[in-house]
């Protein structure tokens, strides 16, 4: 089955994004477990994990991703903000454990101005301290960056590295196509994601790809800057999208949108309808 959705709120509780993904049709879903705004967040209570675990028994959707706060930076220095990261992103595996959401989606780190390579080997550090310490059933899903200030993990190698730099760590990898062409890969054509998808390969290894977010870019390829546009209204060309929805590779991968959803989900319904469209002239 096509595993399709959105990133969609969790207002009034982690269980009641289901709702909001059966209205919009979705057979895949990413949420926060927490406010990705703040530090601290109060323990799940037992009655939301299993109103949680009720709705995703009685929902049409398949697989749940989460994605983990924007404050944490696994590249900090030592200190107070490494510190905060790393408890918090035990909390956050933590969570999508009780929830029995298999996969945490997260941005590398920034270096912050100390270099790639001392970064990089902050966020090695850090997880492999976090893996020690956090439920084994969850995995962390690097996600490619756009690059943009000191963000790391712009480049497939960076990526590889942070894999090769924790051997003993349970990693796949989040796909997002908006980051990808503002790092300067060429997703502007059918050859072009090709292309793109092989050095991936090379580098990498496709069968790490654990989840794919579909996003337009709104700057140019190479841009470096982070600015989700809708499927189709943006310098990704829809001939990309065509192909990674055709890409049986990815038949079993979950995509999703991390869009704006507009007034009434107007612009989800039209985006995943699109997609779909595409996913079904193949078959």
């Amino acid at each position: 089955m096509l595993l399709l959705g959105a990133h969609l709120s969790i207002a009034g509780g982690v269980s009641q994004a289901f709702a909001r993904a059966e209205e919009l049709g979705c057979t895949a879903m990413q949420i926060f477990t927490k406010n990705a705004s703040q530090w601290r967040s109060k323990p799940l209570p037992a009655t939301e994990i299993e109103a949680f675990a009720a709705a995703w028994k009685n929902s049409q959707v398949l697989s749940v991703t989460a994605h983990d706060s924007y404050l944490i930076n696994l590249a900090a220095a030592e200190g107070d903000k490494r510190s905060r990261s790393l408890a918090a992103f035990i909390d956050e595996m933590e969570r999508c454990a009780a929830l029995g959401i298999p996969g945490l989606v997260m941005h590398p780190g920034a270096h912050l101005g100390a270099g790639e390579d001392t970064g990089l080997q902050r966020i090695a550090e850090a997880l492999r301290s976090i893996f020690a310490a956090a439920p084994v059933q969850v995995r962390v899903l690097l996600e490619n960056t756009a690059g943009q200030g000191s963000y790391l993990g712009h480049r497939f190698e960076h990526l590889a590295e942070i894999m090769e730099r924790v051997p003993e760590g349970r990693f796949g990898v989040c796909f997002d196509t908006c980051h990808a062409l503002a790092a300067d890969y060429d997703l502007t054509s059918a050859e072009g994601y090709q292309n793109t998808m092989d050095e991936f390969e090379r580098l990498i290894g496709t069968k790490y790809i654990a989840a794919f977010h579909l996003n337009d870019s709104m700057k140019e390829r190479g841009s470096r800057v982070d600015r989700h546009a809708q499927i189709g209204q943006g310098a990704v060309a829809l001939e990309t999208f065509a192909a990674l929805m055709t890409d049986e590779r990815f038949a079993e991968v979950p995509k999703l949108l991390e869009t704006a959803p507009g007034d009434d989900n107007c612009f989800h319904r039209a985006s995943l309808a699109l997609l779909r469209q595409m996913a079904e002239e193949k078959s």
